[in-house]
């Protein structure tokens, strides 16, 4: 059968953030799409643009490859691809240009293409996949490779004569323990565990086991997944990460689910398996903190090889959570970090500034809250409205002509929030820096209690309150001077 090379829009290195950051993880829903592909016969190869500098390189593949099809299929296990960022966009382009003038059938699998396809037809773009893709683009390949109509295949949007032709929607997969493994044997590992290992000291690779998410934070983009949750089952996921140990003997996993272990009974049952077969791993998940404060759940985590548990915080206001249809409390955010801090795991928060109607005095609880829990990371971003949120709709009537970040450090205010762009990239900037100081001042206090118990971490945050204490005041002063603007 024919060809397919599939690449996906992604590029570190042009989100100077995510570069500094030096976590790159490998294009996993790409690579799984790859296999599906090729479980029904058609021949796959990879474009990962993951470690690019840029698309230079197309061309040479596409000439070395053949390839009848160029898909674009981006991670939609990474929470990167939901921004939309231009400069992956711009990239998309780019490349399904360069792919068109090779002769290729263009197809693009995006989050930003679910929601925008009109701008993607005008760049030699085929075709766009809307929903969950795998299914859709087998069916689309096979028709198209057997030169039948594509009228016939759900889930896609197209041009025929001029006009724009929406197809109706796909239905998702509901057995997931269905799909293949990913095809891991496109992606060059290496690559990925050098800078790992070269910067953090261990490597750490991707692995999703579920789809989607019930809950209806009304700023959360689903333009994929929609708000259904579909789950692999914990045998299916061992399956798999048994193969990952023996091929690649990754340090560390990463499981990028939206929410991880939703389903009742879940982690306990992937506890007891991995104890069972005596598999040993660390791991990262996201989680919601309602859910952390179910009997149970924590200590199956932590029997489990759980490290690191990020949660939505968001805010420190009540207020603020309530109107972002959270679902969640104050009270239990700080019950869920005395909980995974009982079991030695750590606590991670993501936070969220600029939300509608967010006043000082809720940017000041939010501070609070974050100082008086401690988490051991935090993630600070502002309100983002995407197409397809209940949020974009109340606030689309104020957007201004940029309605998109170009990379995920760009933190621009697209609608009429209660300060300028400035002062929030100012409060960014001071909050992290209070933070800090704030860890100082608790490794200070640690040494005067007993001086043994201090490491490495601990002596190098309290010699960093040196630095933090005026950055803190100047952030301030800075910060201050912005609330008038």
């Amino acid at each position: 059968m024919s060809k397919v090379l599939f690449a996906h829009s992604y590029f570190y290195h042009f989100d100077p953030k995510q570069w500094r950051f030096k976590q790159p993880y490998p294009p996993l829903a790409t690579i799984l799409a790859a296999s599906v592909i090729r479980e029904s016969g058609f021949n796959v190869a990879l474009f990962d643009t993951n470690l690019r500098e840029g698309h230079d390189q197309l061309n040479d593949f596409l000439r070395n490859e053949h390839p009848q099809y160029f898909v674009i299929y981006d991670d939609s296990f990474n929470y990167l691809t939901k921004m939309c960022l231009t400069k992956m966009r711009e990239a998309a382009f780019e490349m399904s240009k360069v792919a068109s003038k090779f002769g290729c059938t263009v197809i693009v699998a995006s989050s930003d293409a679910a929601d925008h396809y009109e701008k993607y037809f005008p760049h030699s773009v085929d075709f766009v996949i809307k929903g969950e893709g795998e299914e859709t683009l087998r069916e689309l390949l096979i028709t198209l490779d057997a030169r039948k109509d594509p009228a016939v295949v759900a889930g896609i949007v197209y041009r025929r004569r001029g006009k724009t032709i929406v197809n109706s929607v796909r239905t998702l997969i509901k057995n997931l323990d269905e799909l293949p493994l990913p095809a891991w044997d496109l992606v060059d590992v290496d690559a990925y565990r050098k800078i790992w290992k070269k910067h953090h000291g261990y490597f750490s690779l991707n692995v999703a086991t579920t789809r989607g998410c019930p809950f209806k934070c009304n700023w959360c983009a689903k333009p994929i997944y929609g708000n259904r949750y579909t789950s692999r089952s914990p045998a299916n996921v061992v399956k798999e990460i048994e193969y990952l140990l023996e091929i690649f003997s990754p340090d560390h996993l990463w499981f990028c689910d939206d929410i991880f272990g939703l389903k009742p009974g879940w982690v306990q049952q992937f506890s007891a398996l991995l104890n069972a077969r005596s598999i040993r791993i660390r791991y990262k998940i996201q989680s919601r903190v309602d859910l952390l404060c179910d009997d149970g759940v924590v200590d199956a985590l932590a029997n489990s090889g759980a490290e690191t548990v990020w949660v939505g915080a968001e805010s420190g206001s009540q207020k603020i959570l309530d109107a972002m249809d959270k679902g969640t409390s104050i009270a239990q955010i700080h019950e869920a970090s005395d909980r995974l801090r009982s079991r030695n795991i750590k606590v991670a928060y993501f936070l969220q500034f600029g939300y509608s109607g967010e006043t000082k005095e809720d940017i000041e609880e939010t501070i609070a809250m974050v100082l008086k829990s401690m988490p051991d990371e935090v993630g600070i971003s502002v309100s983002y409205p995407l197409p397809g949120t209940k949020f974009y709709e109340n606030v689309k009537d104020q957007l201004k002509e940029k309605r998109n970040w170009s990379d995920s450090d760009d933190l621009a205010m697209m609608f009429e929030s209660t300060f300028s762009t400035a002062y929030y990239r100012q409060l960014h900037r001071y909050v992290h820096s209070m933070y800090r100081k704030h860890k100082g001042y608790l490794a200070i206090k640690k040494l005067m209690a007993d001086p043994l118990r201090l490491n490495y971490r601990d002596i190098r945050n309290g010699l960093a309150t040196a630095y933090y204490i005026p950055s803190t005041f100047a952030h301030a002063v800075k910060l201050r001077k912005l609330e008038t603007v």
